[in-house]
């Protein structure tokens, strides 16, 4: 009986105690696009048949645009092509497992038209779309050209 009266209080006590249990590490979830914005600049089909030209990049800006719901990030891009008969284009890649968004700027011509070689100026705009949480970061023709985050 005496071992009853030690052990019950015993018995009472632990059972209130919780067992440590390991935290779960956290998990980094791979970046993705959520929405994708329209791009006039895009490659298109017709563009099998042109050559590929460049395009030299003068500036680029990352604008947050707070004032469109969902938040998106503007890319705006000025620079210059080879002639007035280059065609600009603008492809957005999805971004990798290291949030960096890869943007590649470059010209196409037709080589059958005849065309002068002055340089023509460009200023173009481009909306980068909804991203998953996280850290961005954007490189236009493997320069740096900014970063953005997204809650």
């Amino acid at each position: 009986m005496k071992r009853c009266i030690f052990i019950l209080p015993l018995l009472i006590i632990t059972s209130c105690i919780t067992i440590p249990t390991p935290q779960p590490t956290a998990t980094i979830t791979a970046p993705i696009i959520i929405q994708v914005e329209e791009n006039p600049y895009r490659p298109q089909s017709k563009d099998v048949g042109l050559t590929l030209a460049g395009a030299i990049i003068n500036s680029t800006n990352l604008i947050e645009r707070f004032d469109l719901d969902p938040f998106r990030v503007e890319l705006n891009i000025s620079g210059s092509v080879p002639s007035v008969c280059n065609e600009l284009r603008i492809d957005v890649s999805p971004p990798n497992a290291s949030f960096q968004i890869f943007i590649e700027v470059y010209s196409l011509i037709n080589k059958d038209v005849n065309c002068d070689n002055v340089f023509q100026q460009f200023e173009a705009s481009l909306l980068l779309g909804v991203y998953s949480n996280g850290r961005y970061t954007v490189w236009v023709n493997e320069e740096y050209a900014g970063d953005f985050i997204t809650y």
